[in-house]
C-alpha cells in the first residue's frame, strides 16, 4: 500500500444521525465534568471561557475540518492528509508524532471518563452506602511503617482508583463487540445511551434557566461578583478590566479545549458514514457532505449544551461544592440531579420536584455508561490507522491485528495510568487537553499546507489557508500555555512517539534481509509484456548502471573488456530510482526502453535499490534458463556508512544486500543468482 492509497473500506456503513451518536458518546460525555473544570478555572467568568470554546469551535476548528474531511475522507485524516504533503522520512516523523498524540488521546480519555464515572458511582446515596459497609483497610493503622507493597495495595484500595479500575476491566468487555467491526447493534446501543444521557441533561439545563429566569437576584450577585471576586480590582479602568477577564478565560482555556474533542473523532468515523450510491473511491462526494453534516450538527449540539451547562452550573452549584474534595467536584450536573442544596440557599425540590434521589440514580447511571462507552470512535480510528502506518514502518502487525495485541496493550496502559494518576479527572485533564490541543494544531498545518501549494493558489485558496495558518497558531500557542502548567500531556505523548520510532527502526534492521517486495507496477502494457519475456529468455548477464557517469554504450563495452565476456553477450542493464525510502514495503513501477543500442529497464519509485535488484534477478530464475548473473562494481563507502545509508536512505552496501537477500530466497544452491563485485 502506497500512501496515497486509502484504507480499506469498512463493510459497513451507516445513515450519519446514526454515526453521530457513535461520536456523542466520546463529545457529549464530557459534559459530564466540563461544567464543574469551566467553573473552578474561571470562577465567575466560566460563561465567557465556554463562550470562547464555541466561537473557537466555529471561527477555527470547524472550517478546518471542513476542508480536511473534503481532502481526506478514508479515516486518515489530517495524518494521511500531511503524510501525502510531506513525504520521506520527514513526513513519516509527522504521522510518527500524531500517532504518539493521538494514542494518549485514546488512553487518558478512556482513563478520565472512567475515572469520571467512578465519581458519578461513588457519590451516588447507594454508591456512599455501600462503601461504607467494606472494610476501610486491612493494613497496619500506622503508614509510616507500610511496606513498599503495602503502600501500593493503598493506593489500588483507595476508592476511586478502585471503582475506576473495576470499571475498565468490565469496560473492555464492550471493545469486543467492535474487534470485527462496528455492528448496527451497538450504533444503536450508542445510539440510546447518547440520546437518554442528552435528554437528562436537558432536563437539568432547563429546569435551571427556568430557575433563574424566576430569581433575577441571582444575576446581581454574578455582576457583583465580576467586579470583586477572583482579583478582578480594575480601578474603573474598562480597558484595565477586559485585560483581565481576557487574561482569566485565556488561561482557563487549555481545561476547556476538552470541548473541542469532537472533531478528530468524527474523522476515524468518517468511513462509517454511508454515502450516495454513486460515490467515486478515490473521492467519495456523498459520505463528504454526510460527514459534514455530522459535523455541523456535533458542533451545534455540544455548543448549545456546553455554554447552558456551564451557566446554570456557575449560577446554581455553590463554589464550595465545585473545589477540590467538594460533592459536585466533577459532577456538577449529577449535584443538581439529585436535588442538592443551591448557591442562594434553595431547598433541594425548588429547582424541579423531580430532582432527587430517584432522578439522581438514573442520571448517575445514564451518565456512568456513556463515560463507559467513551473512547469507541478513538479505538476504531488506531484499530484502522495503527496497523495501517506500522506495517508500512517494517512491524509487521498483521498477527496483532487478529489477536487484539495493540488493543489489549492499550487497555494494560489504561490500567496503570489510572494508578500512576489515581483515578483523578482533574490529574488527567491537562494530558487530555494537550493531545487534543496537538491534533487540532495538526489538522490546521495540513488543510494550511493544502491549500498554500505552490502553483495552486487562488484568492480563496489563500484565504482558507491563512485561516488555518492562523487557526495553527492558536492551536500550538495554547498547546505551549497547556504544558507550561503541566506537562504530564506531553510527556505521554512523547513516550508512545519514542515507544513507535524505537520499535519501528529496531524491527527494519532485524527485518533487513526480507524481500519486502510486493510486485512490480508497470508503465504500458509494452513493458509489461517485454519484461515477461525478458524474464523468461532474456540476457543472464545483468548490471546496475548509475546514470551520468558514463554512457550506456560505454558501460557495456567496460564490462565486455574487464569481465572478458564474448562480443555478442547481452547485457541487461538496470538503473534503479530511489521513491520514499522511509516506507518498509515497495511495488516499484517499471519500464523497459532502448538506450544507446542496448536494453535497459528502469525502475523508479524504489523502496531499496538492493531489493529491487535482488527482486529483479529472482524474477529471472526458473528451470528451464541458467540463473542470471548480475555484476557490480566497488563501492568506496566506509562500511559503516554503507549500513546506515541502506538502512535510513535505502542505498548503500548493494551488492551485500543482494547476496543476503537472494540467499535468504530458499532457492536451490544451483538455481541462485550469482554476485559478482569487480
Amino acid at each position: 500500500m502506497t500512501h496515497s492509497e486509502p484504507l480499506a473500506a469498512p463493510q459497513r456503513t451507516h445513515a450519519w444521525l446514526l454515526v453521530l451518536t457513535l461520536v456523542g458518546v466520546d463529545y457529549f460525555s464530557t459534559l459530564a465534568y466540563l461544567p464543574s473544570m469551566a467553573v473552578e478555572a474561571a470562577g465567575p467568568l466560566a460563561p465567557l471561557a465556554a463562550a470562547a470554546v464555541v466561537l473557537v469551535t466555529f471561527l477555527l476548528a470547524l472550517p478546518i475540518y471542513w476542508y480536511v474531511v473534503g481532502r481526506s475522507p478514508d479515516g486518515r485524516g489530517a495524518t494521511g492528509l500531511l503524510e501525502d504533503l510531506t513525504p520521506g522520512w520527514r513526513g513519516k516523523m509527522i504521522v510518527l508524532t500524531l500517532l504518539g498524540f493521538a494514542a494518549a488521546d485514546f488512553v487518558i480519555t478512556r482513563s478520565l471518563s472512567l475515572a469520571d464515572a467512578a465519581i458519578h458511582l461513588i457519590h451516588n446515596p447507594h454508591g456512599q452506602r455501600l462503601l461504607a459497609k467494606l472494610p476501610q483497610t486491612f493494613l497496619g493503622e500506622d503508614p509510616a511503617s507500610w511496606s513498599w507493597w503495602e503502600r501500593g495495595a493503598a493506593l489500588v484500595m483507595a476508592p476511586q482508583v478502585a471503582v475506576t479500575l473495576a470499571l475498565s476491566i468490565v469496560s473492555f468487555g464492550l471493545w469486543q463487540l467492535i474487534k470485527d467491526g462496528l455492528s448496527r447493534r451497538m450504533l444503536w446501543t450508542t445510539a440510546i445511551a447518547t440520546f437518554v444521557y442528552l435528554a437528562l441533561v436537558a432536563i437539568v439545563i432547563v429546569s435551571g434557566w427556568a430557575y433563574l429566569g424566576r430569581h433575577l437576584e441571582i444575576w446581581d450577585a454574578m455582576a457583583a461578583s465580576l467586579r470583586a471576586d477572583d482579583g478582578v480590582e480594575t480601578n474603573g479602568d474598562s480597558i484595565a478590566w477586559r485585560w483581565q477577564w481576557l487574561s482569566i478565560v485565556l488561561w482557563s482555556f487549555p481545561q476547556m479545549a476538552l470541548g473541542l474533542s469532537g472533531f478528530e473523532m468524527i474523522m476515524t468515523v468518517a468511513p462509517q458514514v454511508r454515502g450516495g450510491t454513486d460515490d467515486a473511491p478515490q473521492r467519495p462526494a456523498g459520505r463528504i457532505r454526510n460527514t459534514r453534516k455530522l459535523m455541523i450538527t456535533a458542533a451545534a449540539v455540544m455548543a448549545v449544551y456546553l455554554v447552558s451547562a456551564v451557566c446554570v452550573t456557575s449560577l446554581l452549584v455553590p463554589r464550595t461544592a465545585l473545589v477540590a474534595g467538594g460533592a459536585a467536584e466533577h459532577r456538577a450536573l449529577a449535584y443538581l440531579a439529585h436535588g442538592s442544596p443551591l448557591a442562594d440557599g434553595a431547598t433541594a425540590d425548588a429547582l424541579n420536584p423531580l430532582f432527587g434521589e430517584n432522578f439522581g440514580d438514573v442520571f448517575d447511571l445514564s451518565t456512568a455508561l456513556i463515560l463507559c462507552l467513551a473512547g469507541i470512535s478513538v479505538t476504531l480510528g488506531l484499530k484502522n490507522l495503527l496497523p495501517h502506518y506500522l506495517h508500512r514502518l517494517g512491524m509487521e502487525v498483521g498477527w496483532a491485528g487478529k489477536v487484539g495485541a495493540i488493543l489489549h496493550l492499550l487497555n494494560a496502559i489504561i490500567l496503570i495510568v489510572t494508578v500512576v494518576f489515581r483515578a483523578s479527572p482533574a490529574s488527567q485533564q491537562w494530558a487530555y487537553a494537550t493531545s487534543v490541543l496537538v491534533l487540532l494544531g495538526g489538522a490546521a498545518v495540513a488543510a494550511a499546507r493544502d491549500l498554500l501549494q505552490p502553483g495552486l493558489r487562488t484568492i480563496a485558496r489563500v484565504l482558507g489557508g491563512g485561516l488555518a495558518a492562523l487557526g495553527a497558531g492558536v492551536f500550538f500557542g495554547l498547546t505551549g500555555l497547556t504544558v507550561l502548567i503541566n506537562h504530564s500531556g506531553i510527556t505521554i505523548a512523547l513516550a508512545f512517539v519514542a515507544a513507535i520510532v524505537v520499535s519501528s527502526f529496531i524491527s527494519r534492521w532485524i527485518r533487513s534481509t526480507e524481500l519486502r517486495f510486493e510486485g512490480f507496477d508497470f508503465a504500458s502494457p509494452a513493458a509489461e509484456q517485454r519484461w515477461k519475456e525478458l524474464s523468461r529468455r532474456g540476457p543472464r548477464v545483468l548490471a546496475p548502471h548509475r546514470p551520468g557517469l558514463m554512457s550506456l554504450a560505454d558501460k557495456r563495452h567496460a564490462l565486455l573488456r574487464d569481465y572478458r565476456l564474448a562480443a555478442d553477450e547481452q547485457v541487461l542493464f538496470v538503473e534503479a530510482t530511489l521513491g520514499d525510502p522511509s516506507d518498509f514495503y515497495q511495488r516499484p513501477l517499471m519500464n523497459v526502453e532502448r538506450d544507446d543500442g542496448v536494453e535497459v529497464v528502469r525502475v523508479s519509485h524504489c523502496v531499496s535499490i538492493a531489493h529491487v535488484l535482488a527482486a529483479i534477478c529472482l524474477e529471472m530464475c526458473d528451470d528451464e534458463t541458467p540463473p542470471p548473473e548480475i555484476i557490480f562494481g566497488w563501492s568506496n563507502e566506509a562500511p559503516l556508512a554503507a549500513n546506515l545509508n541502506f538502512l535510513l536512505l535505502g542505498e548503500g552496501n548493494v551488492p551485500w544486500m543482494v547476496r543476503e537477500l537472494v540467499l535468504n530466497a530458499g532457492l536451490e544452491p544451483h538455481r541462485q543468482p550469482r554476485i559478482l563485485i569487480g
